[in-house]
């Protein structure tokens, strides 16, 4: 059993289709015979990815759409081609983003981190959104978030902070689609675990032991979002579901029990955390 909105000449758009996750994504809607957009900054990458997805399905059921996320403009624009050359959407995988790294007081980064990661979700979902439900079809929103938009691990801030409103952009898009007349249309928080995609390979060639494939990704992505799911919480090779809910338990934990933020990280702390994994419940 599929997905309804995963049936062919369905409309599938994936900003950040260019590789990665996107991609095998694309690739794969492509397989099973939705009509696809690729959506990601212009370019050779970009014409590359596009030929790799019309090898998977009918040639002239995708196409490539160069666009900046965090211009609205070209969000239009994007939206007003894919409904011209392919059709109403069905499908909305709002997946591009970037991870440059940044720091607390560091200016660098930032504003353009939170543009693409954040506003770009926002954005895309403003503009296909209300077309969507007022087909009154089945319809699937997908927002890309990350367990560290959940955990927060110190490190990279700016990246967290787009990725925590994603978090919380979603589940107010759930909650107003579900409360919405006649609508059929769902939000689901894609968060995928350790994958090995251009933006975490860090100079690797070769695929970790402990990170899994995009295509491997997106298969458990299709499985849960099929199952109802709305947080696709990710395993890999290296943590299973069950240390993901005990770190995000902990992490809520903070507020709850009043420790000082990140206590995951903080050396009174580490201690506990050990054994607050170990524990069953």
């Amino acid at each position: 059993m599929t997905h309804p909105v995963l049936t062919p000449s369905n409309v599938a758009v994936i900003t950040g289709g260019a590789s990665g996750i996107g991609l095998a994504a694309a690739i794969r809607f492509a397989a099973m015979g939705l009509k696809v957009c690729i959506a990601d900054l212009p370019g050779e990458r970009l014409d590359a990815a596009l030929a790799k997805v019309r090898e998977h399905g009918n040639p002239a059921d995708s196409i490539a759409v160069g666009t900046d996320v965090a211009n609205v403009e070209e969000l239009q624009r994007l939206q007003q081609r894919v409904e011209t050359e392919l059709g109403p959407v069905s499908l909305l995988m709002n997946n591009a983003g970037i991870q440059p790294g940044s720091s607390v007081f560091g200016p660098g980064g930032w504003d353009r981190i939170i543009e693409v990661n954040l506003f770009g979700i926002v954005r895309g979902t403003q503009v296909f959104g209300p077309k969507m439900v007022v087909r009154q079809k089945p319809g699937l929103i997908i927002n890309t978030g990350s367990k560290q938009g959940i955990t927060t691990p110190p490190g990279d801030p700016a990246y967290n902070v787009s990725k925590s409103g994603v978090k919380t952009f979603t589940e107010a898009l759930q909650h107003e689609l579900r409360n919405t007349t006649d609508c059929q249309v769902t939000a689901h928080l894609f968060i995928p675990g350790f994958v090995y995609t251009a933006l975490t390979a860090g100079g690797r060639t070769e695929k970790p032991a402990g990170a899994w494939t995009p295509e491997q990704t997106v298969d458990f992505l299709l499985e849960r979002v099929t199952a109802g799911d709305f947080y696709i919480l990710c395993p890999d090779n290296d943590v299973v579901r069950r240390t993901d809910e005990r770190r995000i338990l902990w992490a809520a934990g903070d507020i709850v029990h009043n420790r000082p933020p990140l206590s995951r990280w903080h050396p009174d702390y580490q201690s506990a955390f050990t054994e607050f994994l170990k524990q069953e419940e």
